[in-house]
């Protein structure tokens, strides 16, 4: 991380009866958002998430692999990359922000110094060309780490579709590359398909490779130059066994060969001894080597240039949302922001070709392909936080990325969780659907939202998709028929909702109907003796033995259990708090969540299970919303506490700062939110739950207007709301609107040490809900 210069001492003088004044020290300032920035966060610990460079919705992230190996035993290096790791093996140029599944680490190039060039990575402890790693630095667009063992000074930046090295070796010993296509995050036996890689006539290096992991089949394709003519090079395989290799090419030997195919490539890139750092520009494309080529002449520059435009771009990205806060709070803050604008990012070529999930190369008009979409986790915040501090442009290729998807998808549906244009069938739902529709819903323009409507209730019609047709004839998916139903019903119904809302404001009134009527399906899985989600047979039975507090892949609920799911209703809080007994029951069993006793539950066996408090889990998706659910029952105080609870205990700015998997910006997301006061529980209905904020002052530039939160009084003791003003004027519920904050503003907070039971308790002050509150 980069840090803050500390201010000259401004020493004051004056006489006053004959004597000085004593000196004063003036305030430094305040990082700026770049610098505030430390990318170090969430490498360690639960957070998954790379150091290295990245450009905003970048196609490239270039950033050091300190181990890869078999999926099932990598499951913490899902970033290729662990802060307390001894050693890098590389830097490879795509990765994984904070994912809870893992795959890329494309194209890993190392330096290598002297006279002897192993070929093979080695391990920690019998290195190869793996090196012992210091003196790290971090921060948006920028990594540099010193390679002990070469003694070479290692830097990083990127642009949108290329990444740069610059590597300064030991003076007058040889410089070499190693290139290394078998290298790649979440390895098994046979998952690269197929690699190439190719030197032509004016030294460019070109390739690819093919890929059989988690989106299949995946194709990557690259090209590089450098700033010093190659003296030499070996084109190596590695591959044994070959039961058929054809006949015989050009070449007698490594050195000689200009291309090479296999499955197990890795290349030997010689230098001789160099007067200054050598620079390697790297492109990536999804489509061909010819588009690769053109994506490196797209962005002209050396490594400085890149960097400094790149610098620029964050500078300009983060500074939507200006922070007051002490030092600690503000990194978070800033570093969440910073995870929360990495994807979906960047697919399309320069000249807008990219490949889709039917494996066809596709071309993008009037709008930038991007990829990368773990909706079930960012429908919830991170999309909605994207569509208030980036340009509607920008949120309109999300929205045409995701529609052009399901048009070219082989089966007609929105992508579930993609990435390279393809899908992986991960997790559950169809919440491409609340991200249109949220953006639909607030006006964001360059979205033709009635075909978005087609395109959402293609998916949400989609019978063989994850017990649908179930789903539609029973009004709830069927555990003997389904894993997960009961998880897979509520989200179901949610996604409904947001049809229902869209096809409304559209005019569409037998879809918004339609979809309306589904909209009320969680109830259909809502065990009200119990007070619990439960899942159901198709003979309509509850499933027996229960446990709400179990965790078991492929059981009744996603990645959680009956504790998390049984508030997953955001379009209908009001609905399940009758069903609960109301008001002072709902409160009472949302305290029971955070209070149990685990002592008695071991979750080592459950992926993604961190961050616990009580059998409320900040660490996974499900529970996200839960704290603002007091202010559904009218008691906004309790929300106010439990949120001052998540925030100390599972946000820091250290390596293991992130409480879990930062799940392509969801976990940063909610922190930004939550620390400007207000959190969308349910995106699509254009509200957001005003909890309490957690920095002092904020402003954020939505769209041409500037809208500013204010916390009088903030302190770790007055973590309390006392009054609320909109502009000036009592705001005396719970929720404030997309609308108000879209329209610039002022919202100020005044904090106290007690909690203020008076403010925004009646039903009419609370958030939205489908059929309202009371009996």
């Amino acid at each position: 991380m980069t840090l803050p210069r500390l201010a000259r001492p401004l020493f004051l003088a004056s006489l006053f009866a004959g004597s000085a004044l004593p000196a004063q020290t003036a305030q430094p300032p305040a990082p700026s958002p770049v610098d505030a920035v430390d990318p170090f966060i969430g490498t360690s610990g639960e957070g998954h998430s790379f150091p290295g460079a990245v450009a905003p919705f970048g196609m490239v992230q270039l950033s050091p692999d300190t181990h890869v190996g078999p999926a099932r035993q990598t499951y913490n290096w899902a970033a290729g990359y662990r802060h307390e790791d001894p050693t890098i093996l590389g830097f490879s140029h795509t990765h994984f922000s904070g994912a809870g599944h893992s795959d890329l680490g494309d194209v890993l190039v190392m330096p290598v110094a002297g006279e002897t060039v192993p070929l093979e990575a080695g391990t920690p402890d019998r290195p190869g060309y793996r090196s012992r790693k210091a003196d790290e630095v971090a921060s948006p667009g920028y990594y540099a780490v010193t390679l002990s063992d070469p003694g070479v000074r290692a830097e990083m930046t990127t642009g949108t579709r290329v990444g740069i090295h610059r590597y300064a070796f030991p003076s007058g010993k040889a410089a070499h590359l190693v290139l290394d296509l078998r290298s790649i995050i979440y390895d098994y036996p046979g998952k690269i398909l197929w690699s190439s890689i190719r030197i032509r006539p004016d030294g460019t290096i070109t390739g690819s490779r093919e890929v059989r992991g988690w989106a299949t089949p995946r194709r990557i394709f690259f090209a590089i130059r450098f700033s010093a003519p190659l003296t030499g090079h070996q084109f190596v395989t590695t591959e044994k066994d070959i039961l058929y290799k054809g006949f015989k090419g050009p070449g007698r030997g490594p050195e000689t060969l200009d291309s090479l195919s296999g499955r197990a490539l890795v290349a030997q890139l010689d230098f001789g001894a160099l007067a200054k750092p050598l620079e390697v520009k790297v492109a990536l494309s999804g489509v061909d080597e010819d588009g690769a080529i053109a994506n490196l002449a797209s962005e002209p520059g050396d490594f400085d240039a890149i960097r400094a435009s790149t610098r620029a771009a964050w500078a300009d990205a983060l500074g939507v949302v200006k922070i007051d806060a002490p030092a600690p709070m503000r990194t978070n803050v800033y570093t969440a922001l910073y995870h929360s604008l990495m994807a979906p990012g960047v697919w399309g070529d320069v000249d807008g070709r990219w490949r889709g999930p039917d494996d066809q190369v596709h071309a993008a008009s009037g709008f930038t392909m991007h990829s990368t979409f773990s909706l079930w986790d960012t429908f919830r915040a991170e999309h909605p936080l994207l569509t208030l501090i980036q340009p509607e442009a920008k949120n309109a290729d999300f929205v045409n990325s995701l529609i052009a998807s399901q048009q070219t998808s082989p089966f007609g549906i929105l992508p579930v969780w993609q990435f390279a244009g393809k899908e992986t069938w991960t997790m559950i739902g169809y919440h491409a659907v609340p991200v249109i529709a949220d953006a639909c819903l607030k006006g964001i323009t360059g979205i033709d939202c009635a075909t978005a409507l087609k395109a959402m209730v293609a998916s949400a019609d989609y019978a063989p998709y994850g017990g649908l047709g179930d789903y539609m004839k029973l009004g709830y998916v069927p555990i003997d028929r389904e894993p997960e139903a009961a998880s897979k019903t509520v989200e179901y119904a949610y996604d409904d909702w947001t049809i229902a809302r869209l096809a409304r404001q559209l005019g569409d009134g037998a879809t918004a109907a339609r979809f309306g009527k589904r909209a009320r399906n969680w109830r259909n899985s809502f065990d009200a003796k119990t007070g619990f989600l439960r899942a159901r047979l198709a003979d309509g039975s509850f499933r027996t033995p229960f446990d709400p507090t179990a965790i078991n892949y492929g059981s009744d609920y996603t990645e959680g259990n009956a504790w998390q799911y049984s508030w997953f209703m955001p379009q209908d809080q009001g609905g399940l708090f009758r069903l609960l007994g109301g008001d002072a029951k709902s409160v009472a069993k949302l305290d029971a969540m955070f209070d149990y006793d685990n002592s008695r539950i071991d979750y080592s066996h459950a992926e993604d299970i961190a961050g616990l408090i009580g059998q409320y889990i900040h660490g996974n998706e499900p529970s996200h919303h839960v704290a603002y659910l007091y202010s559904y029952a009218g008691q906004p105080w309790r929300t106010q506490e439990r949120l001052k609870q998540i925030v100390d205990s599972q946000y820091k700015p250290t390596p293991d700062g992130l409480a879990g998997n930062d799940d392509l910006g969801q976990m940063s997301a909610w922190l930004v939110f939550t620390a400007l006061g207000f959190y969308p529980v349910a995106p699509g209905s254009n509200e957001y739950v005003i909890g309490r904020p957690f920095v002092e002052r904020a402003e954020m530039q939505v769209g041409d207007k500037r809208f500013t939160v204010l916390a009088d009084g903030l302190s770790d003791t007055n973590r309390y709301i006392g009054k609320v003003t909109l502009n000036g004027q009592p705001l005396e519920r719970s929720y404030i609107t997309d609308a108000e904050i879209r329209a610039g503003g002022e919202l100020r907070f005044t904090m106290q040490a007690t909690p203020n039971k008076r403010w925004a308790t009646g039903a009419k002050a609370r958030p939205y809900s489908m059929t309202g509150y009371g009996p």
